[in-house]
């Protein structure tokens, strides 16, 4: 069982869903050592963005010096997510939608003909058959509810993942963590409980 974890955020230490994601990691060690995680932190270590001088090497054919090395890049992270069984994806909600560092991630792995191609019947994804975990933290409440229409963050990462054919996922929320510490303890909990969950159950059967 091979596991890829992409956390996010730029909280270091003090982030809620690196936190979650050690927990998540614990557990997956307990219940299943033989299983093996990669850790992908493109919140302490961000990916460029592409720019002018790079966007060849994911949409076409690199020839420059620049185009060489971002397409090496994006190889080394499609082959991370290419091993992977499971992706767990720790993403903080920042400004509605997911941070700009996950978002870069999913630029260098979305790459027409590898992790998806183009049909007659229109695009289609690569990389079926595996499972997403995806961690999100918010201070606000946005899963339901007036807010609800204000959430770029969940149906993006969805339409992503369906994009290059994962679409058996799973949403862990750990929200309102701005409503006081008492709300936010528990909310931490219970996400992290169902991590858990995850980790003695799933990994298991999936293995």
């Amino acid at each position: 069982m091979n596991i890829l974890i992409v956390s996010s955020s730029a909280n270091g230490d003090a982030s809620v869903s690196n936190g979650l994601v050690g927990r998540f990691v614990d557990s997956v060690r307990s219940h299943n050592p033989g299983a093996k995680v990669m850790l992908r932190d493109v919140g302490a270590n961000p990916l460029p963005h592409l720019t002018s001088e790079t966007v060849a090497a994911i949409k076409g054919q690199p020839e420059t010096p620049a185009e060489h090395a971002a397409r090496e890049l994006s190889d080394t992270l499609v082959g991370e997510l290419q091993q992977a069984d499971m992706i767990v994806i720790a993403s903080p909600m920042y400004n509605f939608g997911m941070t700009s560092t996950l978002k870069a991630w999913f630029d260098h792995v979305l790459r027409a003909g590898v992790t998806f191609r183009y049909t007659e019947n229109g695009p289609e994804g690569l990389l079926n058959g595996k499972k997403a975990v995806v961690i999100v933290s918010r201070g606000g409440f946005y899963s339901e509810g007036p807010a609800a229409a204000m959430d770029g963050q969940e149906p993006h990462i969805r339409t992503m993942l369906g994009f290059v054919g994962i679409d058996d996922v799973t949403f862990i929320r750990a929200e309102k963590l701005a409503f006081g510490p008492d709300v936010a303890g528990a909310v931490i909990e219970e996400a992290a409980a169902a991590l858990g969950g995850i980790a003695r159950e799933t990994l298991p059967l999936a293995a």
